[in-house]
């Protein structure tokens, strides 16, 4: 797909980290951009630097994610490009014992456990297929209708103790990519999704030095945290090659995590 000025995209978590890198890389090449966030103060002030539009929206929310989309598609026209980046995480193991009182026993309650599912991989799936169905009215440019970007994880492969949601929801997001890939082939819209590793996200720019330095050491090469215009890289190189269907790509300089 070539992007220009005629391309639109929407990027879910377009506020902040990954979706923010992958908004600016695309408005760079002249994309219009739409950014699905729930923080609408950071949200509003990179939409208006980029020139695009933002949607406060909370994509476990079926009339969010839907008044979302109109709000976009009513700014920008139907969007070509989806890139899923909304998610997070927790730490809860399983069952553990209390530090302070070994007797107890605690174990990973459902509910918090599900809530990961909601937002990571439910909340993807709603976005694709609303996203999807939108891309369905759009004339083929070379059979190119649209492309679809998944964000999941490393941990989708290799989760570490505490990440049995968060891996989970990633692991999902990584087994619905080719079906889907497949389910959309005959309309033109390809699907793809990216597994990056550490990233130097607002998620871990709040962490001591000494914690970023052992994450950046424990990086084969090059041994650091993955900067978000890299993932904005592959993102765009998945929507450039229209040869790049059905994927499920690790960029992690070669890590493969630990147990902790």
């Amino acid at each position: 797909m070539e992007l220009n000025a005629s391309v639109t995209a929407v990027i879910t978590g377009g506020a902040s980290g990954l979706g923010e890198a992958t908004a600016r890389a695309l408005a760079a090449h002249g994309v219009r951009v739409a950014l699905f966030d729930m923080n609408a103060e950071k949200g509003e002030a990179v939409a208006r630097e980029l020139g695009g539009v933002f949607c406060q929206v909370n994509v476990t929310s079926e009339a969010e994610v839907e008044a979302g989309f109109a709000k976009a598609r009513a700014a920008l026209g139907q969007e070509r490009i989806l890139v899923n980046c909304a998610g997070t995480g927790n730490a809860i193991k399983t069952a553990s014992r209390a530090k302070e009182a070994p007797d107890q026993i605690r174990f990973f309650a459902s509910d918090a456990f599900e809530r990961i599912i909601q937002i990571n991989l439910i909340g993807s799936f709603r976005c694709l297929a609303r996203s999807a169905a939108g891309m369905l009215t759009l004339d083929a440019r070379d059979g190119d209708r649209g492309v679809i970007i998944n964000t999941a994880s490393v941990a989708a492969q290799d989760g570490q103790m505490g990440q049995a949601a968060y891996s989970a929801s990633k692991a999902g997001v990584v087994g619905m990519t080719l079906p889907i890939a497949r389910d959309l082939s005959g309309e033109g819209i390809r699907v793809n999704t990216i597994m990056p590793g550490i990233f130097n996200t607002p998620l871990l720019q709040g962490a001591q030095e000494h914690v970023k330095a052992a994450l950046a050491a424990s990086v084969p090469f090059p041994k650091r945290l993955g900067a978000p215009e890299e993932f904005a890289s592959l993102a765009l190189e998945m929507c450039r090659n229209s040869y790049f269907n059905g994927e499920a790509v690790r960029l992690d300089g070669a890590i493969r995590m630990a147990p902790r």
